[in-house]
């Protein structure tokens, strides 16, 4: 007996594509030549496949926004870091300015307000990857469960004819 699923991909499925068929109206016998145990066995078999192909694509979906997540994340430790370089730079030329009051502290006051303008486009960047990953829910994956839902209960109301 050949499964009625239609091929899927989680690259290549549209989110919003149901995955099931309803097993009386497939084209692959009629229903007059499906017994009731048959029709049973073959819709368990399509909620397991379903089943398994949505968490692996929910796992898919997961392990993507945690990467950006985690990107972010040492964005914004990087900024850290550098915020407080340049701390220590306009420290050094406070110390500078005010031993010599000349231009080494000018130059001092200089690389620490560079040193603050990267940190503050790291800072902009990891946020903007934090907030890619956000939520953490995998919306396609959500997307298709209700699509199949949706399906199946339209298969179910109808009587299992379109």
């Amino acid at each position: 007996m050949t499964s009625t699923l239609e091929p899927r991909s989680a690259a290549v499925r549209p989110a919003l594509t149901p995955r099931v068929q309803n097993p009386i109206t497939s084209p692959a016998t009629s229903s007059a030549d499906r017994s009731t145990a048959e029709l049973v066995k073959l819709a368990a078999e399509q909620v397991s496949t379903l089943v398994r192909d949505e968490l692996k694509l929910a796992q898919i979906e997961l392990t993507e926004k945690g990467k950006r997540a985690g990107l972010g994340a040492g964005m914004f430790g990087g900024a850290g870091l550098v915020a407080l370089y340049g701390v220590g730079a306009l420290l050094a030329a406070l110390i500078i300015g005010l031993a010599a009051v000349m231009p080494a502290w000018l130059a001092a006051l200089i690389v620490g307000v560079a040193l603050f303008v990267v940190a503050g486009v790291l800072a902009l960047v990891g946020k903007g990857q934090v907030k890619k990953a956000v939520p953490p829910m995998p919306q396609e994956t959500v997307a298709g469960v209700k699509a199949d839902i949706d399906t199946i209960t339209t298969s179910v109301k109808h009587g299992g004819h379109k």
